[in-house]
């Protein structure tokens, strides 16, 4: 792999960096902090007030890496790493006006669930549509461990559940330090080597994310400095799912998202459980990062698990993806 892509890495890298040292305090004169609920874990509330919004600088971070790398020419990069950037940016804006809601109303729900649902949904489709019809995938799909099928009609459900669930369960993700961007570092480094495997044109994209989320962990981890935010978790599940959908690996997110797809799937069964028993819970509180901090775990440590654990199934993917191809 030419050395010139890791300069996506590089250049996000400094220029997270670079935005961080001036936008935290920036954030924090402009008073945009942290909504916390009282019916959160009570070692919360004293984060109220820490700055949010982090998201845009994780966003402007990655579109350095991404566009300047893209004009260089690496592999076709401008056209294959472009279209990952503009989908991740249509969910961080979807995000920032949902946190921008939060910070002028001062309470802890911006968007109303419905609206913040149909614009997703209609990016989710404008993201479906395009690598289906306009990258020359069609509805090809790679199976871990199985190999590349035309599944037709059935693309089409999949993908919309495989987006949609990847968005929201990043954005449950993100409910303690450092937790959502060390797990979508890992995320970031698998759909790297896909990337390489399968679509190199689409590298820059990967390791100009990876290097976003790094400069931005310095100050995100606990005790964090700033919150990414709605900005930054949607942004980080419409990178994660715009990277599946262009490398044709849907699939794949059931393994290397399994975080998302756990926290989401937590809250799913919480709240159904609870209106069909009146009141009955499975879990402590969710989503599920939630349950463990509320059982005695530290942020650090639920971190260092759940990050653990995307390690080890992105390594059972990345075989899944070499048996398959």
């Amino acid at each position: 792999m030419s050395g010139l892509v890791f300069l996506a890495f590089g250049i996000s890298f400094a220029v997270g960096i670079i935005v961080c040292l001036p936008g935290i305090p920036l954030l924090r004169k402009l008073k945009f902090g942290q909504y916390i609920r009282e019916e959160g874990p009570k070692e919360h509330l004293k984060k109220a007030g820490t700055p949010t919004m982090g998201g845009v600088m994780i966003v402007l971070a990655f579109a350095a890496g991404t566009l300047i790398t893209s004009l260089c020419g690496f592999a076709g990069s401008g056209r294959e790493a472009v279209p990952v950037l503009v989908f991740t940016v249509l969910f961080a804006l979807i995000g920032f006006v949902d946190d921008f809601l939060k910070i002028t109303k001062h309470e802890n729900e911006g968007l109303k669930p419905w609206q913040k649902m149909l614009l997703q949904i209609v990016v989710a489709a404008a993201l479906i549509i395009y690598t289906a019809l306009f990258t020359g995938n069609g509805t090809l799909t790679i199976v871990p461990f199985a190999g590349e099928f035309d599944i037709g009609f059935w693309y089409w459900p999949l993908a919309a559940f495989a987006v949609l669930g990847t968005v929201n369960g990043a954005n449950f993700t993100d409910g303690i330090d450092g937790l959502a961007s060390s797990v979508t570092i890992i995320i970031s480094a698998f759909f790297t080597v896909a990337a390489a495997i399968t679509l190199k044109g689409a590298v820059p994209a990967a390791l100009a994310m990876a290097g976003a989320l790094l400069a931005f962990l310095i100050f995100n981890a606990h005790p964090a400095k700033v919150f990414m935010g709605d900005t930054g978790s949607l942004a980080l599940g419409g990178f994660a799912a715009s990277m599946a959908l262009m490398l044709k690996m849907p699939v794949f997110l059931i393994l290397v998202a399994f975080i998302y797809l756990m926290e989401i799937v937590t809250v799913i069964m919480q709240v159904t459980y609870f209106k069909l028993t009146h009141g009955k819970r499975i879990f402590r509180m969710t989503p599920i990062h939630h349950h463990f901090e509320l059982g005695g775990w530290s942020e650090n440590k639920i971190v260092i698990v759940f990050t653990i654990v995307t390690v080890v199934l992105c390594a059972a993917a990345y075989l899944g993806l070499r048996i398959a191809l």
